[in-house]
């Protein structure tokens, strides 16, 4: 079956606009039910060239059931295909920390903020780590014992969010649980000719995914979204080149820098030399001036004998 790279922002978008597709996806990557999800994009238009390319930041507010009933937590789901775009994360995670609108009040008044979930799907690797699939908790131990503690708070659980982290390169050495069966529509070796198209096997899902594949067929179907990939390939490339160029200057200004660096050694070094030749200079100075002294009072000895005895010759 041929479906559409959701590695591409206005993929990924559409997937995700189905609130089915949204909560099986959540669902399965944060291992808790999702009962009720409330979409709340956030796009930035970037203009291009002659047209425009919308970044989509896909913001949930989920309704979880717990063992306890249920909880409501903001889910903040991010995909990003270059390394420069962990800046983007920690502005994005802020603002949802910051923002009015994810604070409520219970049935007394009295306002609480949301947990948040964080979501990153990586284009890029995270150094050595092979691991397709990364939960990031918050555990909370006795600093005394290194005991963990089983103890959830308010302000733990808001001031500490939990993220999943999704390497998207690292997918195709993976297969081990449903999961990474699920997560496999990102597995970039099942290209087609084309970047934009990816060839699998509507059987290699577990049958509550297929929906997921499904909806990405559409998507490939769709000569709208298409274009749209093609314009965000273009995009990428002029940023990837602009990281290239970044990356060569501050290579260059760090080799300057060196050479600042060692050209004022040797400017100090210069200096020290300077200054103790001056020093040496100030001495010898200083001695010729007592030598003078003592030659001015030699002279007005003699000058005095002279005076008092005559000269020799007389």
């Amino acid at each position: 079956m041929l479906i559409a790279n959701p590695i591409y922002d206005v993929v990924f978008k559409y997937m995700m606009e189905d609130l089915k597709v949204a909560k099986t996806l959540i669902s399965a990557i944060i291992g808790e039910e999702v009962e009720e999800l409330d979409f709340c994009p956030q796009e930035i238009n970037v203009k291009y060239k002659e047209g425009s390319i919308t970044v989509v930041r896909a913001d949930f507010l989920a309704r979880i059931k717990t063992a306890e009933g249920y909880k409501a937590v903001i889910i903040e789901l991010q995909k990003a295909l270059l390394s420069s775009d962990i800046r983007r994360f920690r502005r994005y995670v802020g603002s949802q920390y910051q923002s009015a609108t994810n604070v409520y009040e219970d049935e007394n008044k009295i306002s609480h903020a949301r947990p948040i979930y964080c979501i990153f799907f990586l284009g890029h690797a995270l150094g050595n780590i092979d691991i397709p699939v990364l939960t990031v908790t918050n555990h909370v131990r006795d600093r005394a014992t290194g005991k963990e503690l089983q103890l959830r708070h308010e302000f733990i659980d808001c001031l500490h969010h939990k993220s999943w982290i999704v390497q998207i390169s690292k997918l195709k050495k993976h297969r081990r649980d449903d999961l990474e069966k699920l997560l496999s529509i990102f597995d970039q070796s099942n290209l087609t000719d084309s970047n934009h198209i990816m060839n699998v096997s509507e059987a290699d899902f577990p049958k509550e995914y297929r929906h997921i594949i499904r909806r990405l067929k559409q998507a490939a179907e769709s000569k709208e979204i298409t274009e749209q990939m093609t314009a965000e390939d273009e995009l990428i490339s002029d940023f990837q080149h602009l990281e290239r160029v970044i990356a060569a200057k501050e290579e260059y200004i760090e080799q300057q820098g060196k050479k600042i660096e060692q050209q004022g050694k040797k400017i100090e070094e210069k200096d020290k030399k300077i200054e103790e030749k001056d020093k040496a200079l100030a001495t010898s100075q200083q001695a010729l001036a007592t030598s003078q002294q003592a030659l001015e009072v030699l002279h007005r000895q003699i000058a005095e004998y002279q005076r008092k005895y005559g000269t020799s010759d007389e």
